[in-house]
């Protein structure tokens, strides 16, 4: 189940910890979230699992920047979440998304435990102006049954910015590594 406005607002200090608060991003069964006025992306051509990949930051002026189509941007939260004993998931607005402004690639979920800034992978289908500061997406909370393991990660967890993928930390940290911490191969 996913909880109220009401239940959000009333869970507020004890299972949900949002910083900075504010009653009027407060939705019937979300709460928004802003866009923060850093973005990264890429600077590799072609991205590589096994490496981490070269970024760079982009600052957000006041009068906006256009993103451009088949460009990867991450971005961050202006609120920082904590979650206890439920399932924190983010979703794009939908008048953002009636632009073809992507808020988020595959990462909709995140872990009971999580706290953090949300990292979003933003895509535009077309050319698109963004602002900082805009709620930008949601976040509901679902219930969850059964033994509750919290998030622990040294990856994403307690992070204090934007995070790049790092993905390659589970192949051993280098390309040229043959021991992966998991087997990749398709039988």
């Amino acid at each position: 189940m996913i909880l109220s406005g009401a239940e959000i607002k009333r869970r507020l200090g004890s299972d949900i910890h949002i910083q900075p608060f504010d009653e009027n991003q407060l939705n019937p069964n979300s709460y928004d979230l802003r866009l923060h006025n850093e973005l990264l992306v890429y600077e590799e051509v072609v991205l590589d699992f096994k490496e981490a990949n070269r970024h760079r930051r982009i600052e957000i002026p006041p009068s906006g920047l256009v993103m451009s189509p088949n460009q990867v941007y991450l971005a961050r939260t202006v609120e920082h979440t904590e979650t206890h004993n439920l399932v924190p998931m983010i979703e794009g607005r939908s008048s953002i998304g009636r632009l073809g402004l992507f808020v988020h690639a595959t990462s909709g979920f995140g872990d009971v435990g999580f706290k953090g800034y949300w990292t979003l992978e933003m895509y535009a289908v077309q050319p698109i102006r963004i602002y900082f500061g805009i709620p930008i997406c949601q976040i509901m909370y679902h219930t969850i049954e059964g033994e509750i393991t919290e998030y622990s990660s040294d990856k994403y967890q307690d992070n204090d910015d934007i995070q790049p993928s790092l993905l390659y930390q589970e192949f051993g940290g280098r390309k040229e590594d043959p021991q992966m911490k998991f087997d990749f191969r398709i039988p």
